[in-house]
């Protein structure tokens, strides 16, 4: 009853409580929202075109029209939400659960997101969409709808990343995914031509016997000093460095890898030495700007930006991903003497235990969501799915509208590092609102808000606080 129950205070006691006036709230949240968007988007901007190596043309044309396109659209999905806030509760006389968040933000993040680029819609909306599905995932867990399972985001990104590979090994993924798996396996996965694997055996079997040979010499050597005095004082460093180089050097590679320049194990190793660096690097590069700011006030927290603890993490996390996938396709293929393209669903599976060195509920949505829609487009193709032109427009509305309910009536369920971005982005406007009025629903709106009660203009107060306990209490 609740939920569908109306309170019938105005939008000054529970949206805008640092001003009376509408007009004046929505200007206030658009200023803010201008600012921090400028801000956001033009290092962004500029990052972007460097890395792209954007010709001086791009400098002088585009650039400047791209970050006001994106910089209006963050702007006016924020000072949309406040126009509609207001515009709803006149229509209402008040406010139900639904119209102060989902009601409010639908309208404004559509109009919002036709002013964006349309290469950026798609990103967007695979972002919000992986944010909105976690926030009703939390919702439910918080009324007891569904149990949490534990380890719940290793088990997704292992059945993501299971899909994943297998679309990779049978030629299914294009753009950026298919790039990004490429750079981190290598090409040396990638399915080629039976005549071309036919050729490429024929090529390796006199390096593999050459191979065969050399480790046969090499063991006999080593048999032959293990007799002579002075080998004995060779220390167990010295032993393992000249085993390891061995292995390297002339252990094994069945004759369907396409590692043609090392051994099975080799090929392993380096491949997790590789990824593990770009993982480390990556965290180094994400902590330089906090490092910059410390750099005089705290400087003494400048080796952490080398040494911390996430740095490893996430580099043993991308390391062992490889290395886990790499190792286990070779061995499938010693098992069962051929390269099979079902081979990556169970590489791909054990790869995403790497997840245990590195766990992120953001990331196994993320490939999750961009998992399903590599398969919507799939159906599209195959002519199984239709296909709606607007859809990632209206997708993200629904998605942001899902987000921002979750602001504003349950805070608790809605991520973060999005709920700081949204303070962010409204000067801290967002954590404003009179939701202590906002617990007569039933969700705790004010659990995280320490008791905050805005301090309200009495001339402007259309419900005296003498009866707010007693409405309280009845729609309770």
């Amino acid at each position: 009853m609740a939920a569908l129950s109306k309170i019938p205070h105005n939008c000054y006691e529970i949206g805008h409580t640092w001003t009376p006036s509408c007009a004046q709230a929505a200007v206030d949240v658009a200023r803010g929202a201008l600012e921090v968007s400028f801000k956001i988007y033009v290092p962004l901007y500029l990052i972007a075109a460097v890395l792209r190596r954007r010709k001086k043309d791009y400098y002088l044309k585009k650039l400047l029209p791209e970050i006001l396109r994106s910089t209006s659209f963050l702007t006016a999905n924020g000072g949309l939400y406040m126009v509609f806030f207001c515009i709803l509760r006149k229509l209402f006389g008040g406010f139900y659960s639904w119209s102060s968040g989902f009601g409010s933000a639908l309208p404004a993040s559509y109009i919002a997101i036709l002013l964006e680029r349309k290469s950026r819609r798609g990103l967007l909306t695979i972002y919000m969409t992986n944010l909105a599905t976690e926030t009703l995932f939390r919702m439910a867990v918080t009324r007891g709808l569904v149990r949490p399972i534990r380890h719940g985001e290793v088990l997704l990104f292992c059945i993501t990343s299971s899909l994943f590979m297998l679309f990779f090994r049978s030629n299914g993924l294009k753009g950026f995914a298919f790039s990004a798996l490429k750079f981190m396996v290598g090409k040396e996965e990638i399915p080629s031509p039976s005549i071309m694997a036919e050729q490429s055996y024929a090529h390796a079997r006199p390096a593999e016997r050459t191979g065969a040979v050399m480790g046969a010499e090499g063991a006999q050597g080593a048999a032959g000093a293990e007799g002579r005095p002075g080998s004995r004082r060779r220390n167990l460093i010295t032993l393992t460095t000249d085993l390891l180089e061995s292995i390297c050097k002339h252990g094994p590679r069945h004759r369907c890898c396409k590692h043609y320049h090392d051994n099975c194990i080799s090929y392993c190793v380096k491949g997790f030495i590789r990824m593990f660096s770009v993982g480390y690097l990556i965290q180094c590069c994400l902590k330089i700007p906090s490092a910059f700011r410390q750099m005089f006030t705290k400087p003494s927290r400048l080796p952490s930006l080398f040494y911390n603890k996430e740095n490893f993490q996430l580099g043993a996390f991308l390391g062992s991903f490889v290395s886990i996938y790499k190792g286990t396709s070779c061995l499938l293929r010693w098992l069962r003497n051929l390269d099979d393209e079902l081979h990556a669903l169970i590489a791909g599976f054990l790869a995403g235990l790497s997840m245990f060195f590195y766990k992120s509920t953001s990331i196994s949505m993320y490939l999750f969501s961009k998992l399903v829609e590599a398969l919507y487009f799939k159906g599209i193709e195959a002519g199984r799915f239709p296909y709606f032109p607007h859809a990632d427009t209206f997708l993200y509305a629904v998605s942001t509208a899902i987000c921002f309910q979750a602001a504003v009536m349950e805070v608790q369920n809605l991520r973060p590092s999005y709920w700081k971005f949204l303070l962010r982005l409204t000067k801290g406007r967002f954590a404003l609102m009179n939701r202590q009025v906002l617990d007569a629903f039933g969700t705790q709106a004010s659990r995280d808000f320490k008791g905050f009660v805005p301090k309200l203009d009495p001339r402007y107060v259309t419900v005296p606080a003498s009866l707010l306990s007693g409405l309280d209490n009845q729609l309770g």
